[in-house]
């Protein structure tokens, strides 16, 4: 279908620009998203789910073939490297790393950002590193270490960081205690950080914390990244965050302190965050991008920031699913570029709240879709990777080949 956008828009940029701009938007997906998963109440099985680390790569790399804009695949130490009984590492972090990092190369992608667990053992049923307990302390962030050393053996240059601390009854926990621990913690794994690695600083208001936890908002977490040190920053996950919390403003606000480092892409309509990306509240999205666009054409270079995907699909098909969200990221970043900042600003300077408004309110009218399409076929890409999957068979290959095993690896993804 012809593109009914012109070729120079009212901003300035032409399609040209945007093409060059989308040809650095990489999206990484999270191999727990291609795995089994449910809630905290069950774990529902899809026939073509992944259930090896090879398994998760081969959905990856057929979701970035499609694409061509997903290159990485963010692993979970606990659910991604095999360990032995005691929970170390099986040949330790470097041959656990090449074996990884291998299988990866093998189905087209590489290995991203590192995540440790320190919510699923029993010695953390009261925390990990705002344990009362030191000897539990000690093995959390001993564990955060072995990650660093196992993101340097596989390439990675991102650790991510999300703590499930918290109390659920008042009194049961001593809050400035448990701050300065995790002050201890962060600042202990941020000096072992390899040349070149970032540490994002995950929060979360609630669950499985019911009372308090100890990255409770975006505020904590800016505190903990600073205080941590220059290579710690802000992951913002699009769905952990009190209803009506007006995510894009602390978007721009962390952007301007310079402690934006990543987000986990995701939606949701009340408390949990496993739908897909944009489902919900498009608009919102749409916004958000707004911010990072408006701040990189006043800086006049892209923001080092890294665009992870977070979601467990327990109904839709996994890959389909998956594709539907980098497809929206695309189609919404898109739309972010054609807002026409300069008459907003001048809209501002006069007052002038309705036009102001429009500036956002045309670029977000605009469909961008048939561009979007011509472009992937510019690449040698389906113009609609999700029709081409479907179409591929790939689904029923998987399905025929995996279907009817028990006990799936992966996690619950209800957690993250």
């Amino acid at each position: 279908m012809p593109s009914a956008m012109p070729d120079r828009f009212a901003n300035g940029l032409t399609q040209a620009d945007l093409a060059a701009r989308l040809d650095r938007f990489a999206i990484e997906t999270p191999s727990w998203g291609y795995a089994d998963t449910g809630t905290r109440f069950g774990k529902f099985m899809q026939a073509a789910a992944a259930s090896t680390i090879e398994e998760k790569f081969a959905d990856a790399g057929q979701v970035h073939r499609l694409t061509g804009c997903c290159p990485t695949v963010a692993l979970h130490v606990l659910w991604d490297f095999a360990h032995d009984e005691r929970g170390n590492l099986v040949g330790g972090a470097g041959e656990a790393a090449a074996k990884v990092s291998a299988a990866a190369k093998t189905c087209g992608v590489r290995v991203g950002s590192i995540n440790p667990n320190t919510f699923q053992d029993q010695r953390y049923k009261l925390g990990s590193v705002t344990n009362v307990d030191p000897a539990v302390r000690r093995v959390a962030i001993e564990h955060l270490l072995s990650s660093v050393k196992l993101a340097q053996a596989t390439g990675s240059t991102l650790l991510s960081l999300w703590f499930a601390d918290g109390t659920n009854y008042p009194g049961q926990g001593h809050i400035r205690e448990r701050k300065r621990w995790m002050h201890e913690a962060l600042g202990e794994v941020h000096e072992a950080l390899a040349p070149g690695m970032k540490m994002l600083v995950e929060y979360k208001p609630f669950e499985p914390a019911f009372y308090h936890t100890d990255i409770a908002d975006w505020g904590m977490a800016a505190a903990f990244a600073r205080a941590a040190g220059a290579r710690a920053s802000v992951l913002i996950d699009t769905g952990h965050h009190l209803q009506g919390t007006n995510i894009e403003q602390l978007v721009a606000f962390l952007i301007d302190e310079e402690l934006l480092g990543g987000f986990h892409f995701n939606d949701r309509k009340y408390a949990d965050d496993d739908l897909t990306m944009g489902s919900i509240d498009p608009y919102q999205l749409f916004r958000i991008f707004a911010e990072i666009v408006m701040a990189e054409r006043e800086l006049g270079a892209d923001l080092p920031i890294a665009y992870m995907i977070d979601q467990s699909h327990n109904i839709k098909p996994k890959i389909e699913a998956m594709i539907q969200t980098v497809m929206t990221a695309q189609e919404f970043f898109c739309k972010a570029m054609l807002v026409d900042f300069a008459a907003a600003q001048n809209a501002r300077r006069k007052n002038d709240v309705v036009m102001a408004e429009a500036a956002w309110r045309d670029a977000f009218a605009t469909d961008v879709r048939p561009f979007l399409g011509e472009y992937r076929c510019g690449k040698g890409l389906p113009a609609d990777p999700l029709l081409a999957h479907r179409g591929s068979g790939y689904e029923t290959k998987a399905a025929a080949e995996r279907g009817g095993r028990g006990g799936r690896a992966g996690g619950t993804g209800s957690y993250a």
